[in-house]
């Protein structure tokens, strides 16, 4: 979810992978979002689209790097799981997990004090009509709890990607 750490760990992950060699690439969803001709809003089927559009850029730079980092909000299983397809045997899903509180807590958009105030309706994990579908087939779970710092997170991720070849 939005504040989870997804953007601050790809940056910190990509220094600590070209240090030991590697060629990293990140997918912003954001940019990827603006790119495309439609105006896509974060209705279900704008999501899939978008993941969708994504994994499509995937696809195109699988050959160009030796890893690319997507730090997406994919709330849906159905979508996570279309991806995957996609993507196989090239997949791995990183699941970034923290309490609505701390998310609050750091709330580095404000969405969720738009969300509170009621300026945002349907916010993803926060309303009751769009909830966040945690996954159940993640390869690795990072808690970003306020107790574990980024380097720790991004030691494991180093970690996880030396260990299965990726």
């Amino acid at each position: 979810m939005s504040g989870s750490g997804k953007s601050t760990l790809s940056v910190e992950l990509t220094k600590q992978l070209q240090d030991k060699g590697y060629s990293v690439q990140i997918i912003d969803g954001d940019t990827i979002r603006d790119n495309y001709t439609t105006q896509l809003g974060f209705s279900r089927k704008d999501v899939l689209t978008n993941n969708l559009n994504i994994a499509q850029k995937c696809l195109e730079l699988r050959n160009t790097c030796d890893v690319i980092l997507v730090p997406v909000i994919s709330p849906y299983q159905e979508v996570r799981s279309e991806v995957r397809k996609r993507l196989k045997p090239n997949f791995h899903l990183i699941y970034l997990t923290t309490t609505l509180d701390n998310l609050k807590k750091r709330d580095t958009k404000g969405l969720y004090a738009l969300a509170d105030s009621g300026a945002i309706k349907n916010l993803i994990g926060v309303s009751k009509e769009t909830p966040y579908e945690a996954p159940d087939n993640a390869e690795l779970t990072i808690e970003t709890t306020d107790q574990k710092t980024i380097a720790d997170s991004t030691i494991q991720l180093v970690n996880y990607i030396e260990n299965h070849g990726v």
